[in-house]
């Protein structure tokens, strides 16, 4: 079975946030087939700055409810050391969604790539704040 690229992205929300609008561009993306989930855990850190991990099952079920359209499949990828890392960087009474993401359209661009007898030399993520910084640079230069 060939697999597309894999992203970690964790995002904070604040404690009652983590519902919002994200959870419909998520499904929008899973039913035209442009991600899959390969995995979720949140992780929810108290007003004391204590922490804990909650897979899909340990979840409460109004937010089950929710997140099961996506079609999570908890693979167990996302480690301990993943979650620690994360919940040190939470801000107490937060929550976090760690989700581990399958970029499912470059699956048929690697294939295509392949059958025309080319090669990945590299594949690197620009986070988005560099993008616009750089394109704001760009864009004051050329206004001087």
């Amino acid at each position: 079975m060939t697999y597309g690229p894999i992203d970690f992205i964790a995002l904070e929300f604040e404690t009652d946030q983590l519902k919002g609008e994200v959870i419909p561009v998520l499904l929008d993306l899973v039913e035209n087939n442009i991600i899959r989930l390969v995995d979720l855990v949140v992780v929810q850190k108290d007003e004391d700055g204590q922490h804990q991990a909650l897979e899909m099952q340990e979840l409460a079920p109004d937010l089950v409810d929710i997140l099961d359209p996506l079609e999570v499949e908890v693979t167990g990828m996302v480690q301990v050391e993943d979650i620690e890392m994360i919940a040190a960087e939470l801000e107490n009474n937060s929550t976090a969604a760690i989700l581990l993401i399958e970029n499912l359209w470059a699956i048929k661009f690697g294939e295509a790539v392949t059958r025309a007898n080319g090669r990945l030399i590299m594949h690197d993520r620009i986070p988005f704040e560099v993008v616009s910084e750089t394109l704001e640079i760009f864009a004051s230069e050329e206004g001087a």
